[in-house]
C-alpha cells in the first residue's frame, strides 16, 4: 500500500483523536507530525488493538522501536478505546533529481554526490560509511567511485580482486560488499595501472560507469567525487541526475577555504547542498579522556552557518577509522555498535530525510505549476 493510499477504519470521533495524537508526535528528522508528513496509511481497530500502518520516506529502521513505543504510550493515554498498538512499517523512497532535464539512471531513485574542495579530508571514508549507514537503516544502496585518477573504493570495501563482466555486451556487473553495490574504474584497470587521461576522457569514463553499470534497484547511489571543482564535477552536474550533495571538510582554514568553493559550485549548478561533514573534528585521548582540537574547532559549523546548510556530523580523529578502511572493513560494517558508527548513521538519516523533504517540495512545485 502506498503512502498516498489511506485505509482508515475508525469511527469519526476516534479517528480524530488518533490522528491528533499521531500528528503531535514530531519525526525528529523530518521535523513534522506523522500526519502532516503523510506517513500514516492504515488505521483499524480490532477489539482494543489499534492496527497502525506507517510509511517512511527515508531509511531509519534503528528508530522504529522507540517511535512505536512513544506512539503507543501516547495513544493509550489519550484514547480509552485503545490499549495496544500493532504497527506495520514500510519504507518507500521516491525517485528525485534536482536536475529535471537529465534522464534518470535505470534502477536508481536518488543520487547523492559527496565532494570536497581538497584532498586528504576523509571524503572517501565518509562516502563509504554514509553508503553503509544508509543500508544499515534499511535502504538499498550503491556507491560509485568517481575518482578516475585515484580510485580507492575497491580497497576500502575489501574487493580489490573484483572484475566486472558483461552479460549482454552492453552493460557490466558491479561488486557487492558489506551489503552494498559498488563500481569503480579500479575494478577495470587493476591495482597497478593508472588512468593517464585528459579531463574530457576521464569525464566520459564517469558517464559510462554511471550508465553502463547494472545497478540493482537502488534507493540511493552515493557518488564519491575526486577533490576539487574540475571536469568530473562539471560532468556530474550536466550528465547525472544528482539529487543533492554533501560537502566534507576538516576544521583547519586551508580545508575550509576549499570547502567553500565546493558549496558555491553546487549552488551555481542548482544542486542542493544537503549539509557539511567535519572530519578530524577532535581527538579524544584514550588514556585520560581529554578532548583536543589539533586542526582547529567549529570550522564546519561556520561554513554551514555561512551558507545556510546544516552541519550533518563531526567525526573524531580516530586511528580505528583509518585502520578499518585500510583493511577493507569500514567502521559502520565492522563496528556497527560503536560511537563512530552511530555518528555515521545519524548523518545518513539527516541526509535521507533532507532528500525526502526535497521530493515533497518538488511535488508541491509541480502541482502549483500545473494549476497555473
Amino acid at each position: 500500500m502506498s503512502s498516498e493510499t489511506q485505509d482508515f477504519r475508525l469511527n469519526d470521533a476516534l479517528l480524530a483523536k488518533v490522528l491528533a495524537v499521531l500528528n503531535d508526535y514530531q519525526d525528529p528528522y523530518l521535523k513534522q507530525g506523522l500526519v502532516d508528513a503523510k506517513m500514516v496509511n492504515k488505521l483499524a481497530l480490532e477489539g482494543k488493538r489499534l492496527q497502525l500502518g506507517l510509511v517512511y520516506p527515508y531509511p531509519c529502521q534503528s528508530q522504529y522501536r522507540d517511535t512505536v513505543m512513544a506512539i503507543t504510550n501516547a495513544l493509550v493515554a489519550a484514547c480509552s478505546e485503545i490499549d495496544e498498538v500493532e504497527a506495520e512499517i514500510d519504507l518507500q523512497i521516491k525517485s528525485y533529481s534536482a536536475l529535471g532535464n537529465i534522464p534518470p539512471i535505470p534502477n536508481v531513485k536518488q543520487v547523492i554526490a559527496v565532494a570536497s574542495g581538497k584532498g586528504g579530508v576523509g571524503k572517501s571514508t565518509t562516502s563509504v560509511n554514509l553508503a553503509l549507514a544508509l543500508a544499515a537503516e534499511g535502504a538499498n544502496v550503491g556507491i560509485l567511485d568517481a575518482d578516475i585518477y585515484g580510485p580507492s573504493i575497491p580497497m576500502m570495501l575489501g574487493v580489490e580482486g573484483f572484475r566486472p563482466v558483461s552479460p549482454d555486451g552492453k552493460h557490466m556487473t558491479c561488486a557487492n560488499a558489506h551489503g552494498i553495490s559498488a563500481q569503480s574504474i579500479g575494478f577495470i584497470l587493476g591495482e597497478d595501472q593508472a588512468a593517464v587521461w585528459r579531463g574530457p576522457m576521464a569525464a566520459g569514463t564517469l558517464v559510462q560507469l554511471v550508465n553502463e553499470t547494472l545497478w540493482q534497484d537502488l534507493d540511493y547511489l552515493v557518488v564519491d567525487l575526486p577533490p576539487g571543482t574540475g571536469d568530473i564535477q562539471l560532468t556530474l552536474s550536466q550528465k547525472v541526475p544528482v539529487s543533492g550533495a554533501v560537502i566534507v571538510t576538516t576544521p583547519q582554514d586551508v580545508a575550509l577555504a576549499d570547502a567553500q568553493k565546493g558549496v558555491t559550485m553546487f549552488q551555481k549548478v542548482n544542486i542542493p547542498v544537503l549539509g557539511v561533514v567535519e572530519n578530524m573534528s577532535f581527538y579524544l585521548c584514550p588514556e585520560c579522556g581529554h578532548k583536543d582540537h589539533p586542526f582547529g574547532s567549529h570550522g564546519g559549523q561556520r561554513i554551514a552557518e555561512q551558507y545556510g546548510v546544516p552541519l550533518l556530523g563531526a567525526l573524531p580523529l580516530n586511528i580505528q577509522i583509518r585502520e578499518n578502511m585500510d583493511n577493507g572493513t569500514p567502521t559502520v560494517a565492522s563496528a556497527p555498535d560503536s560511537e563512530v558508527a552511530a555518528i555515521y548513521r545519524d548523518l545518513a538519516r539527516k541526509v535521507a530525510a533532507s532528500l525526502a523533504a526535497q521530493t515533497v517540495s518538488q511535488t508541491v512545485s509541480i502541482a502549483i505549476s500545473d494549476d497555473e
